[in-house]
């Protein structure tokens, strides 16, 4: 059918008092914006499902959750008796529905025989991510649109090992999914008999205790190596960070700590931020007010559903300067290097994981301690989900992370974690502060020891129907004029991904290496409606590397804006 038959079809099936129904009457004249609606289906990819809340095919609704839901329960079943009992472990961030949906979501698998374990209230991906092995689940989903903005919503999906699910599974639900009518009634149960029958676990809160305790677990340094009086100020955006970040200060015994009030509750409308996104400088707008009130040497956010984590540092002027994805990973790297080695935990086999568009820098970085770096496809179902061959190689795993401001520290919550992180930062401020030095110190003593590097990784925003189409003619375009020359600089190397590249599955990515020791990739953004930049320049001071890179950029920006 093409989009006016699927409107048509949901006009004619929907009731006239079904709130669907009804705003999609206010849009029957409106061309253009059902086509918006209903050009495609909501896709169910290795990212779950993720869309604008609303009525229409490409929307995220309870018709749409419904029907993946059930196709995700049919799938689940083919497994047997033995996983429907495992059951699901069920989460949702604070967005418009998401504690709807996500009931939705135990309501259908309790129908279909799942038992289904659920929280009382929002809660962090990574704890979800957690549950799934805790709770020895064959499956894990969140509703989240992480840093998405106000109008979207999502469907996050994890398998028994506690990773997103990687395209042999979710290839697998999708077939099922793609059986399931949209406009058919979805079979469910009453949420209150479940838990009754024991099939529905609200789960309580000392399962929010254990992934704290796990958390806090990753210290490097503890007690007199600390200066726990460091002023920092935090932010959860009005997340679902709020109250697992503060305890976990607390547990730790920070005494000098601040939390923007107008971002501390949860609000489905993020009034205070607008976009959510902690790798956006305009979400510390209200963090930077109260760190210059407080004095603070150190800000902190996590996004909506608290996976990502983003922070601003403090400069030789007193200036907070936002750090991005990388640079937050540097810091990291070297402290969980630095540390194990000064402790004498260094592994003999250890291995750390980012991505291929994340910064070759922490490479060196890791290397120079005798680890090895891997690197991996983008999102945290590919980084974690290299864990378990590097186990059975006999490495251990360290740190993965990738520059869109993911980090996962622990081997037993396989996505990325804001909150774990966050207590990694924290603790680094505080041990480096015991030294007489900042972060910011920190920062360019890494540049100085292993080289000026200079990292961007801009986007650009392309909305809807057309805006998906552009972005495959730029993808197309690129690579039927690959360009021989950059700002000045000879492409020596292109790899396109598109077909898979050593042992990588294949990915709509293209990478081009330069005579001068630059680097940068084009990929569209699997979650959202952008295509995605990555340029890196190493020189011999941090201002020629800036200056290399932003040429780069400007003449890849000129390729590529030209495509109407």
């Amino acid at each position: 059918m093409n989009y006016l038959e699927k409107y048509s079809s949901w006009m004619k099936r929907l009731k006239k008092d079904d709130p669907l129904r009804k705003e999609l009457e206010a849009i029957q004249d409106n061309e253009e914006e059902i086509k918006e609606r209903f050009f495609q289906d909501l896709s169910f990819g290795t990212a779950g499902l993720r869309g604008k809340v609303g009525a229409g095919t490409s929307r995220m609704n309870f018709l749409t959750v419904g029907k993946a839901t059930q196709g995700i329960a049919d799938y689940i079943k083919t497994y047997g008796k033995e996983a429907m009992d495992r059951g699901v472990v069920i989460a949702h961030d604070p967005r418009h529905f998401s504690h709807e949906f996500a009931t939705l979501v135990a309501r259908i698998m309790y129908a279909n025989g799942i038992k289904a374990y659920v929280f009382p209230d929002l809660r962090p991906t990574p704890e979800l991510a957690y549950m799934v092995t805790r709770l020895n689940c064959i499956s894990g989903i969140n509703i989240t649109a992480s840093h998405n903005p106000r109008e979207y919503n999502g469907y996050k999906v994890y398998w028994e090992d506690g990773c997103q699910v990687g395209s042999e599974i979710a290839n697998g639900m999708t077939s099922f999914i793609k059986e399931v009518d949209v406009l058919d009634e979805i079979h469910v149960k009453d949420f209150n008999k479940g838990v009754k029958e024991g099939r529905i676990v609200v789960l309580d809160e000392s399962y929010d205790r254990e992934y704290l305790d796990l958390v806090e677990g990753l210290k490097i340094h503890d007690g007199d190596e600390l200066d726990l009086s460091i002023p920092l100020v935090f932010t959860p955006l009005n997340g679902a960070g709020s109250i697992p970040f503060t305890t976990m200060l607390k547990d730790r015994g920070f005494t000098n700590w601040h939390i923007v009030e107008e971002q501390k509750d949860p609000d489905p409308n993020f009034t205070t931020v607008g976009y959510p996104n902690p790798e956006d400088p305009k979400a510390f707008r209200l963090s930077e007010k109260l760190g210059y009130e407080v004095g603070a040497e150190l800000l902190m956010a996590c996004d909506p559903d608290a996976d990502r984590f983003a922070i601003e540092l403090r400069d030789d002027s007193g200036k907070f300067i936002p750090l991005n994805g990388n640079q937050t990973g540097y810091l990291l790297v070297n402290y969980i290097l630095e540390g194990h080695k000064d402790a004498g935990t260094l592994p003999e086999k250890g291995a750390m994981i980012k991505s291929i568009v994340t910064s070759t820098l922490s490479t060196i970085m890791a290397r120079a301690y005798g680890v090895e770096m891997y690197e991996t496809l983008t999102g945290f179902k590919n980084i974690c989900g290299r864990i378990p061959k590097l186990l059975e190689d006999g490495y251990t795993y360290l740190f993965g992370y990738e520059e869109s401001v993911g980090y996962a520290a622990s081997i037993k919550v396989r996505d990325k974690d804001g909150i774990s992180a966050g207590m990694l930062v924290a603790e680094a401020a505080a041990y480096y502060r015991k030294q007489g030095k900042t972060l910011w110190n920190v920062l360019q003593e890494i540049y100085a020891k292993y080289g000026y590097f200079a990292e961007d990784e801009p986007n650009m925003i392309l909305e809807g129907l057309a805006g998906a189409e552009r972005i495959k003619r730029m993808m197309t375009y690129v690579r039927n004029n690959l360009p021989t020359e950059v700002a000045g600089y000879k492409v020596e190397k292109v790899i396109d991904y598109k077909d898979g590249y050593e042992g990588l599955d294949p990915s709509n990515v293209l990478r081009f290496f330069l005579d001068n020791g630059s680097w940068f990739a084009i990929r569209p953004s699997g979650t959202e409606p952008k295509i995605k930049f990555y340029f890196y320049s190493h020189q011999d001071s941090r201002e020629k590397a800036l200056l290399v890179n932003n040429a780069i950029k400007e003449d890849i920006f000129d390729l590529v804006s030209d495509v109407e």
